[in-house]
This record gives structure tokens, C-alpha cells and sequence, in this order.
């Protein structure tokens, strides 16, 4: 999907410092529109800009619509990261510049790798009225991997386990031996837990990895935390279990990784380290350049915005009383 978001905070300040110690931040996500669907937006925030390398974290529905006011967010351009789909509710078809064309329904992922570049669309599969509920996260990809060949993989079958009475969906990374078919390319874990009813858990985390967790649906008790849906609990790093309850049926998102050791900058669609590559990469996607065509969406192409004012945003401060 594509972010709305025109404006990045500068390289000095894409993170707040990472705590290094168990901590509890709530953080409060904003509305924001993708497609003409209301969403809440986690991740970027001003209090907290990534997760390990999680950097980007969207919250959609679970939601109505009309006939004819499905998802639809039109052809645009991303680089330096992957997208990663995660499908409750509904269905979306997915269009890229390789060539695929790949619905996704609930219970399933798709992965798309921008690396050194790639386009796409987003839409409902028809225009009759229906529901959705999705996540959609993105991960930066390290230099290391950044330039590398665009991919795009769909996985229809995700390990599932039992975490107490929460059923457990190891979306990404690795959980109690079991392990994601998703490729990512930085140490991390992504987890859907749902539950029935009410419940609880005691949940193994990796002490080395930050967490955070966001509720999708119902409420849950987070250690001393009570979070409802569109708060972003962020957990810091060194714990090694985390307790859950829920009163009634609830689902959860948690999150984690190795603290991403590089500065990013996100602009758009685009995750890269300088502004000359976003610029770069704007005007290769609106001279229709680079980044190849995405064949069959119903829904407009969208226009890169000016980033030419994006160099000075990202310039080092000067010390205070400095000419």
C-alpha cells in the first residue's frame, strides 16, 4: 500500500533511543486514509519510528464498505524494503511489475521486495459491498540487501500453534521451533495471536529483540498494561517473557527484532539513506523510468510527490549560536 505520509523527520531523528531495558510506551496511532479507507497508523511515529526492522505498521478495519468503495490504491513505486500483507478479513488483489497477479485472502501473506525497485496496486477483487480487516507492515531492508533484485512471494500457509488459549500464527521469524516460510533479511518476529474467549499466557520472547504489540481487535492485558485497539504498546528489550489476558475473544499483533543498527530515511513509498535517492527514485517513477509497468489495475497511477525540499529537512543542525 501506499503511505500518504509526504514529509520524513531527518536521518537524526528516525528513532527514538532504542531503551535497551524493558520499558512500557504507549503510543497513539493517527488516522490516516489509504485508498479512501480509513486506517490507523502505528508505525512511523514521532515517539517511536521503528521496531527492530519494522518501519512502517498500518491497521485497517476490520471495516464495511459500499459497493464500489473497496480498497483501491492505484500503481506506485517503492525501494529499500519489503512490503509484508497479512489478510483477516476480506480479500485483496495484488498487481506488480513483475507480472504477478495474486489475491490475497484471510489467514494469508504476500511479500513483496522492493529492493532496487519495484511497482504496484492494491484493489478489491470486485466492486460488490463487503468487509476487510489487514495489516500491512514494512520492513527496511539492510544495506547490505537493499539494492538487490524486486521478488514477490505469497504464502497461503502459516505455522500455527497454541500460546495458552491464544492461537499463535508465526507470520515472521521463528517461534517455540516453529519457523515462517516468509524470507526477510534482519533478525525478526512477527506473531498473530487470537483468542476465543477469555483467556491467558505466558508468552517466550527473545531478550535480545525490542517488542511492541498492537490489539486488532477485543482487549488485552499486557503485563500491567490494558490495551484496546489503536495503541501501540512498545515493550523496550531484555525481556524474556511477556504475560497475556484477555476477558473475552481478542486478537493481538507482536512485533520485534534486533535493534536496526543503520540510520533510514523514509519519504513516500521510498526507505533509503540519502535524499538524493529519493529524489532519484521520484522522478524515475514519474517519467515512467526504472521501475516497470503494473498491467490490469482499475484504480489511477499515482504521482510521486516533490521531494526537492527533502535535503534540507535532512541536513545536520547547526550547534546552537552557530552562524
Amino acid at each position: 500500500m501506499s503511505t500518504s505520509e509526504r514529509v520524513a523527520p531527518p536521518p537524526d531523528s528516525h528513532a527514538a533511543p532504542r531503551a535497551g531495558r524493558p520499558v512500557i510506551e504507549r503510543i497513539e496511532t493517527r488516522g490516516a486514509e489509504v485508498g479512501q479507507l480509513p486506517i490507523h497508523r502505528a508505525l512511523p511515529a514521532r515517539e517511536r519510528r521503528m521496531v527492530g526492522a519494522w518501519c512502517f505498521l498500518d491497521h485497517i478495519g476490520p471495516i464495511g464498505h459500499a459497493a464500489g468503495h473497496g480498497l483501491h490504491v492505484g500503481p506506485h513505486p517503492h525501494i529499500g524494503l519489503q512490503t509484508f500483507t497479512w489478510m483477516i478479513e476480506g480479500e485483496i488483489l495484488h498487481r506488480d511489475s513483475l507480472g504477478y497477479r495474486q489475491p490475497i485472502r484471510p489467514g494469508e501473506v504476500n511479500l513483496m521486495t522492493a529492493g532496487c525497485g519495484i511497482a504496484h496496486s492494491e484493489d478489491a477483487p470486485t466492486e460488490q459491498p463487503g468487509r476487510l480487516h489487514a495489516v500491512q507492515l514494512w520492513i527496511a531492508l539492510p544495506e547490505a540487501e537493499r539494492r538487490r533484485s524486486p521478488a514477490f512471494q505469497h504464502h497461503p500457509e502459516l505455522p500455527r500453534l497454541s500460546e495458552g488459549g491464544f492461537r499463535a500464527t508465526v507470520l515472521a521469524g521463528a517461534h517455540r521451533g516453529a519457523h515462517s516460510p516468509v524470507e526477510v533479511h534482519s533478525p525478526i518476529i512477527g506473531l498473530d495471536l487470537a483468542a476465543a474467549a477469555a483467556t491467558r499466557a505466558d508468552l517466550p520472547l527473545e531478550p535480545r529483540f525490542e517488542h511492541a504489540a498492537l490489539v486488532l481487535s477485543g482487549e488485552v492485558r499486557i503485563e500491567s498494561e490494558t490495551l484496546g485497539p489503536d495503541t501501540l504498546l512498545y515493550l523496550g528489550s531484555g525481556r524474556g517473557r511477556l504475560e497475556l489476558e484477555c476477558r473475552s475473544a481478542s486478537r493481538l499483533l507482536l512485533i520485534g527484532g534486533e535493534p536496526f543498527g543503520e540510520d533510514i530515511l523514509l519519504w513516500w513509498n521510498f526507505v533509503a539513506r540519502r535524499p538524493e535517492e529519493i529524489e532519484a527514485a521520484g522522478r524515475a517513477w514519474n517519467e515512467r523510468r526504472h521501475f516497470g509497468e503494473v498491467e490490469g489495475s482499475p484504480s489511477a497511477r499515482l504521482i510521486a510527490p516533490d521531494a526537492s525540499g527533502l535535503r534540507l529537512r535532512a541536513a545536520p543542525r547547526q550547534p546552537s549560536g552557530a552562524s
